[in-house]
């Protein structure tokens, strides 16, 4: 999921993320997914809810954001 948003977010975000390296991005994404999943797993008791999927996109995203994109003016 990380590999994969990070993938996406620098086609869309060309010019923005053009000076964060993209195993950097990567990192970050597949750190903050992995901290989705876990408290999906904790929240809902098992995997494969997709609100526990949705939580794992919404914090890889945020940390896309946190790495690549915060502080810069849009």
């Amino acid at each position: 999921m990380g590999l994969a948003t990070t993938a996406m977010a620098r086609l869309v975000w060309r010019r923005e993320l053009h000076g964060a390296g993209f195993w950097r991005l990567v990192g970050w994404a597949c750190g903050a997914c992995a901290l989705g999943l876990v408290a999906a797993l904790i929240l809902f008791g098992r995997d494969g809810k997709m609100a526990g999927y949705g939580l794992m996109l919404a914090t890889g995203s945020l940390g896309l954001w946190w790495a690549g994109l915060r502080g810069r003016a849009a």
